[in-house]
């Protein structure tokens, strides 16, 4: 196998685009911008896919290529806005930032997001996607997301030393790289230290189990040893593969557990504000979207209301209702 990671391969292990050393640098500007990790990827990844198709430097490129470029990612390749807002991102990043080219074009392409309500499980829904996961360690995690409300990439990176409180546990570099803490119900601690006994990793809550691991019981034996959490997409193909056999809406995702997590604790009359500090946002706005999706009905907000105001102790008597003779 080619060694050169950073180097991408056709089928016959020929380099397609080798890795310039503006694209090499670029990789390290992104890391000294301290951008997320995931999104350093992606940026570079939309960098090579450019220069591959372009089969050039990135110093050759001109604003008439990156335009056809984008073109054709929104047009033959129907990018969704959230796919062409990355793209433009890592092109900006690239070409304006890293290289210094003042084009016009970044400041005209605009990709407006869609105003969609995210889905949310019913609390029966949520215990039927439970009661169809049958490998232990996709079903504990997905409670333990339902639990807390933590974002798909902050669960898989818990560590055994963020639950050394009994009644929290601590999300170290969530979005934004801001540590905080959510409260941790008491039967999911228990959960989490008896499913961590079938491991006992020192350092992974979910350590990843390799390619194969049901055909190979030595796997499920050095588990202790694994050095990485667990896979993204193993949890989302289980996702998939549960959404089916529960019968879940469409769109169901290990995301909408979050959703639900946050919608279900509005309906309980838990604060807004304290909710968006448990998930994790910057701002109230982003967590009001939930005021849309929760199950309380109008009926019950207008009595309230009622309640609120004190009896007028000065106001005249109602007028007797006349009666029929």
């Amino acid at each position: 196998m080619p060694n050169n990671k950073s180097t991408k391969r056709g089928r016959q292990g020929e380099p397609l685009v080798p890795d310039s050393p503006t694209l090499v640098r670029f990789a390290e500007t992104l890391k000294l911008r301290g951008l997320a990790a995931a999104t350093q990827s992606e940026y570079v990844r939309f960098a090579r896919k450019l220069l591959e198709r372009l089969a050039c430097a990135p110093e050759a490129v001109t604003e008439e290529q990156l335009r056809g470029h984008l073109l054709r990612l929104k047009e033959e390749h129907g990018y969704s806005p959230s796919s062409m807002r990355t793209a433009v991102a890592a092109m900006r990043a690239l070409f304006g930032t890293h290289l210094g080219r003042d084009w016009k074009l970044f400041d005209l392409v605009r990709a407006p997001s869609q105003q969609k309500l995210p889905t949310v499980l019913t609390r029966a829904e949520v215990a039927r996607l439970f009661a169809v996961v049958r490998e232990e360690r996709f079903r504990v995690f997905f409670r333990l997301v339902y639990a807390t409300g933590l974002r798909l990439f902050e669960a898989l990176q818990l560590q055994v030393e963020d639950l050394r409180e009994p009644d929290r546990v601590r999300v170290r570099a969530g979005k934004g790289r801001k540590d905080r803490y959510v409260p941790l119900p008491a039967a999911m601690l228990h959960e989490l230290r008896r499913f961590w006994k079938t491991h006992r990793n020192p350092k992974w809550l979910f350590p990843a189990v390799g390619r194969g691991w049901r055909e190979k019981p030595q796997c499920r034996a050095r588990l202790g040893t694994i050095d990485e959490p667990m896979g993204q997409s193993s949890v989302q193909h289980c996702m998939k593969v549960a959404r089916a056999a529960a019968k879940l809406p469409v769109g169901t995702c290990t995301h909408t557990l979050r959703h639900s997590y946050a919608t279900h604790l509005l309906e309980e009359g838990i604060s807004i504000r304290l909710i968006s500090a448990y998930l994790g946002h910057t701002s109230l706005e982003t967590t009001l979207i939930y005021t849309h999706l929760t199950a309380v009905n109008e009926a019950g907000a207008r009595a309230a209301i009622a309640r609120l105001l004190p009896p007028d102790d000065l106001a005249p008597p109602a007028a007797p209702v006349p009666t029929r003779r």
